[in-house]
């Protein structure tokens, strides 16, 4: 009687044991998830930005016609890439990075913008968005770091494969070009 005792005691041990892996299984994913949402949500403020921006360049630079039509274009292809396909949305993101410093490269060479309180608020507020943009991606990337740990590490892979708990993706830097420090110049 006492071995059916401690018996049934281990195997609720290892059953409460089994429920809270698959439960922490479950919460980092959810935690990735929404690192991935505060991610869209950044990215979606931009997006609310850059017509603005772009439309106050367009008063002082009208001959820039290419390096605008290139910001819209990279927004456009920015906003159409699902959600879900994380290494095509790092891809366009990165690519609107780019235009976005071609348009400031842009508006170096009009003082008369550069002073514009429009373009300045403008500015600052687009620079406040790329700083919580790389806080979320950093905040995001932690997240897929917990979710991996757990899907490849014992005992949980266990869990993790039984359950079809994958692993995620790390949201990266395309351009080697990109690492590298912008050069600044007076």
């Amino acid at each position: 009687m006492v071995v059916l005792l401690v018996l049934l005691g281990l195997l609720f041990l290892l059953i409460v044991w089994a429920i809270g892996i698959y439960n922490k299984l479950v919460r980092t994913r959810n935690d990735m998830q929404n690192a991935w949402s505060q991610i869209d949500v950044q990215l979606k403020r931009r997006y609310d930005l850059i017509p603005n921006l772009v439309e106050t360049v367009k008063g002082y630079a009208q001959h820039e016609r290419g390096t605008l039509e290139a910001v819209v274009k990279a927004r456009q292809q920015a906003i159409s890439v699902s959600a879900d396909d994380l290494a095509r949305k790092a891809q366009a993101e990165n690519a609107l990075s780019q235009t976005l410093r071609s348009l400031f490269a842009v508006a170096e060479a009009y003082p008369d913008l550069k002073a514009n309180q429009n373009f300045l608020a403008l500015q600052e507020e687009l620079a406040s968005t790329e700083n919580k943009i790389g806080f979320a991606r950093q905040y995001f990337n932690d997240a897929v770091m917990r979710l991996n740990n757990l899907v490849q590490m014992f005992p949980s892979n266990v869990f993790a494969q039984v359950f079809n708990f994958r692993t995620g993706t790390f949201f990266e830097v395309e351009e080697a070009a990109q690492r590298d420090a912008p050069k600044v110049a007076f």
